[in-house]
């Protein structure tokens, strides 16, 4: 299965947790190491736009596709299994609990959430430190311009 990460040029490869465990993001808290996709390139550049504005938009955005091979292991949650409030923004601690659980128990590479921004579609967080993540490789990284009607 392929999956899709949009970037910043400079942190396409190699893939790894450390930025979203700057910040902490919707599912994971500060120091917890996921690593972001999408199950399509839409949903890959709609998971970005949602925080910029056209004012912000850099120009070195990279379509990262991330190609994770049968047999890689997938926990796979629908609505019913998530917090009430997952959805909310800015997002709950109790969305990160969900993450921080899926990295310390370390049973799956991969983790399957429906996606707050586009209903239907669904987010692929990577598990860098389960054994698997060793066989997911990046398969292509192409340059990704903004259409600036997006933000208009």
């Amino acid at each position: 299965m392929e999956v899709y990460r949009l970037s910043r040029e400079k942190y396409a490869e190699p893939l790894s947790g450390k930025g979203a465990a700057i910040k902490g993001a919707r599912w994971n808290s500060i120091g917890v190491e996921l690593i972001y996709t999408a199950s399509n390139r839409s949903l890959a550049m709609a998971e970005v736009a949602v925080h910029l504005t056209l004012a912000t938009i850099p120009g070195d955005y990279v379509m990262v596709t991330i190609n994770l091979p049968d047999g890689v292991s997938i926990q796979k949650l629908i609505e019913s299994d998530l917090p009430d409030n997952w959805k909310n923004f800015p997002h709950p601690v109790s969305t990160q609990a969900v993450g921080d659980r899926f990295v310390a128990e370390n049973k799956y590479s991969v983790l399957q959430i429906p996606s707050v921004v586009t209903r239907g579609d669904h987010n692929l967080l990577i598990n860098p430190h389960h054994p698997d993540f060793a066989k997911i490789k990046v398969s292509s990284i192409e340059k990704f311009p903004f259409d600036k009607r997006i933000f208009e």
